[in-house]
């Protein structure tokens, strides 16, 4: 629930700077994997939290960010938060507003699509 908003009040704040308005939707996937990532974050006991962070500054995900016009939105929610931020797929579901099976799914489909155009995930 509090995701839900968050995910929205960021679109809210972050629409006016939108500049492809016909990707709204991988847009928001976007603002909602990372809401769903910084509420796994904020989950984590605060001393694995400080060894995450003391290993590299640089967002997990941003090793990923190569999948962005490979992959459709939900298949790249998907394996950026399965990969990049280790969410189980229930996690994963929750974030993208579906099932556990449509994450898993999801996240077998982009990798399955990445092999096939020969891409490394991390």
């Amino acid at each position: 629930d509090d995701a839900f908003q968050e995910t929205f009040l960021r679109a809210l704040r972050g629409y006016p700077g939108l500049r492809h308005a016909e990707h709204l939707r991988a847009w928001l996937y976007t603002i909602a994997a990372r809401v769903a990532a910084d509420e796994h974050r904020r989950k984590l006991p605060l001393v694995e939290a400080r060894d995450e962070a003391s290993r590299d500054s640089r967002p997990e995900y941003a090793e990923l960010e190569h999948l962005a016009g490979v992959l459709p939105a939900k298949e790249r929610a998907a394996v950026v938060l399965r990969y990049g931020y280790d969410l189980s797929y229930a996690d994963i579901g929750m974030a993208l507003g579906s099932s556990e099976e449509a994450a898993r799914q999801a996240a077998s489909s982009g990798v399955r699509r990445l092999r096939r155009r020969r891409i490394e995930i991390a």
